[in-house]
Protein backbone atom coordinates (compact mmCIF):
# COMPACT_ATOMS: atom_id res chain seq x y z
CA UNK A 1 0.00 0.00 0.00
CA UNK A 2 1.53 3.22 -0.72
CA UNK A 3 2.28 5.73 1.61
CA UNK A 4 1.07 9.40 0.44
CA UNK A 5 2.70 12.22 1.73
CA UNK A 6 0.23 15.40 2.96
CA UNK A 7 0.46 18.56 1.89
CA UNK A 8 -1.72 21.70 2.61
CA UNK A 9 -1.74 24.19 0.36
CA UNK A 10 -3.64 27.65 -0.02
CA UNK A 11 -5.47 29.52 -3.20
CA UNK A 12 -4.31 33.25 -2.27
CA UNK A 13 -7.24 35.59 -3.22
CA UNK A 14 -6.82 39.76 -3.41
CA UNK A 15 -8.94 42.25 -5.80
CA UNK A 16 -9.82 39.12 -8.20
CA UNK A 17 -6.26 38.14 -8.41
CA UNK A 18 -4.87 35.07 -7.31
CA UNK A 19 -1.17 34.80 -6.03
CA UNK A 20 1.07 31.81 -7.91
CA UNK A 21 4.60 31.29 -6.97
CA UNK A 22 7.25 29.01 -9.28
CA UNK A 23 8.17 25.88 -8.05
CA UNK A 24 10.97 25.10 -5.83
CA UNK A 25 13.15 23.92 -9.31
CA UNK A 26 11.63 27.21 -10.73
CA UNK A 27 10.15 25.64 -13.82
CA UNK A 28 6.07 25.47 -12.78
CA UNK A 29 3.77 27.90 -11.28
CA UNK A 30 1.95 26.44 -7.99
CA UNK A 31 0.17 27.73 -5.24
CA UNK A 32 1.72 27.89 -1.85
CA UNK A 33 1.98 24.34 -0.48
CA UNK A 34 4.27 21.98 1.96
CA UNK A 35 3.84 18.90 4.48
CA UNK A 36 1.62 19.14 7.44
CA UNK A 37 4.30 18.90 10.00
CA UNK A 38 3.42 16.67 13.73
CA UNK A 39 1.36 18.91 15.68
CA UNK A 40 0.10 20.89 13.32
CA UNK A 41 -3.34 21.20 11.20
CA UNK A 42 -4.02 21.85 7.81
CA UNK A 43 -4.61 24.84 8.01
CA UNK A 44 -1.84 26.18 10.28
CA UNK A 45 0.47 24.36 7.45
CA UNK A 46 -1.64 26.45 4.46
CA UNK A 47 -0.79 29.34 6.41
CA UNK A 48 2.82 28.55 6.96
CA UNK A 49 3.58 27.89 3.11
CA UNK A 50 1.85 31.29 2.25
CA UNK A 51 3.84 33.10 4.31
CA UNK A 52 6.91 31.02 3.24
CA UNK A 53 6.27 30.77 -0.25
CA UNK A 54 5.07 33.99 -1.07
CA UNK A 55 5.01 36.05 1.76
CA UNK A 56 1.03 36.62 2.08
CA UNK A 57 -0.63 37.21 5.51
CA UNK A 58 -4.40 36.07 5.34
CA UNK A 59 -7.27 34.25 6.53
CA UNK A 60 -8.62 30.65 5.70
CA UNK A 61 -12.19 29.78 4.60
CA UNK A 62 -13.57 27.63 7.82
CA UNK A 63 -13.43 24.64 5.97
CA UNK A 64 -11.09 23.31 2.88
CA UNK A 65 -12.31 24.05 -0.82
CA UNK A 66 -10.62 20.00 -1.61
CA UNK A 67 -7.92 18.43 -2.65
CA UNK A 68 -5.30 16.81 -5.41
CA UNK A 69 -2.98 14.63 -6.04
CA UNK A 70 0.21 15.08 -8.06
CA UNK A 71 3.79 12.29 -8.07
CA UNK A 72 6.66 13.89 -7.38
CA UNK A 73 10.00 11.87 -7.02
CA UNK A 74 8.17 8.38 -7.08
CA UNK A 75 6.02 9.64 -4.12
CA UNK A 76 2.10 10.27 -4.02
CA UNK A 77 1.33 13.50 -2.70
CA UNK A 78 -1.91 14.24 -1.09
CA UNK A 79 -2.74 17.89 -1.09
CA UNK A 80 -5.50 19.88 1.14
CA UNK A 81 -6.56 23.06 0.00
CA UNK A 82 -7.77 26.26 1.27
CA UNK A 83 -8.75 29.58 -0.26
CA UNK A 84 -7.15 31.97 1.40
CA UNK A 85 -8.09 36.03 1.66
CA UNK A 86 -4.87 37.95 1.35
CA UNK A 87 -5.13 40.74 4.19
CA UNK A 88 -1.08 41.54 3.94
CA UNK A 89 1.63 41.39 1.18
CA UNK A 90 5.05 41.73 2.45
CA UNK A 91 8.04 42.95 0.68
CA UNK A 92 10.27 40.33 2.09
CA UNK A 93 9.81 37.13 3.06
CA UNK A 94 11.66 33.82 4.07
CA UNK A 95 11.85 32.06 0.48
CA UNK A 96 12.30 34.90 -1.68
CA UNK A 97 15.40 34.41 -2.61
CA UNK A 98 14.20 31.30 -3.68
CA UNK A 99 10.90 31.57 -5.84
CA UNK A 100 9.11 34.24 -7.52
CA UNK A 101 5.79 35.79 -6.70
CA UNK A 102 3.15 37.02 -9.67
CA UNK A 103 -0.77 38.01 -9.24
CA UNK A 104 -2.69 37.17 -11.77
CA UNK A 105 -6.26 36.96 -13.08
CA UNK A 106 -8.03 32.84 -12.94
CA UNK A 107 -7.53 33.11 -16.61
CA UNK A 108 -3.82 33.12 -16.64
CA UNK A 109 -3.60 31.10 -13.48
CA UNK A 110 -5.19 28.35 -15.55
CA UNK A 111 -2.96 28.67 -18.68
CA UNK A 112 -0.09 28.37 -16.02
CA UNK A 113 -1.13 25.72 -13.50
CA UNK A 114 -0.37 22.64 -14.96
CA UNK A 115 -2.38 20.11 -12.47
CA UNK A 116 -5.92 19.54 -14.01
CA UNK A 117 -6.94 18.90 -10.09
CA UNK A 118 -5.50 22.05 -9.06
CA UNK A 119 -7.01 24.13 -11.86
CA UNK A 120 -10.65 23.01 -11.21
CA UNK A 121 -9.90 23.98 -7.16
CA UNK A 122 -8.94 27.60 -8.94
CA UNK A 123 -12.54 27.63 -10.85
CA UNK A 124 -14.17 26.67 -7.76
CA UNK A 125 -12.08 29.11 -5.61
CA UNK A 126 -13.52 32.20 -7.72
CA UNK A 127 -16.71 30.99 -8.09
CA UNK A 128 -17.49 30.55 -4.45
CA UNK A 129 -16.37 33.82 -4.13
CA UNK A 130 -18.47 35.28 -6.99
CA UNK A 131 -21.56 33.27 -6.09
CA UNK A 132 -23.44 34.70 -9.48
CA UNK A 133 -21.25 32.96 -11.19
CA UNK A 134 -21.82 30.06 -9.98
CA UNK A 135 -25.19 30.72 -10.86
CA UNK A 136 -24.29 31.79 -14.71
CA UNK A 137 -21.97 28.30 -14.92
CA UNK A 138 -25.26 26.10 -13.54
CA UNK A 139 -27.11 27.59 -17.00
Amino acid sequence: MPIWVRQAAAIPIRDDRVCLVTSSSGRRWVIPKGQIDPGHTAGEAALVEAWEEAGLVGALDGEPLGAYAYEKLGREHHVLVFRMVVTEVRDEWPERSLRSRVWVTLDEALDRVDEPGLRDLLRLAFRLRHPERLMAAAV
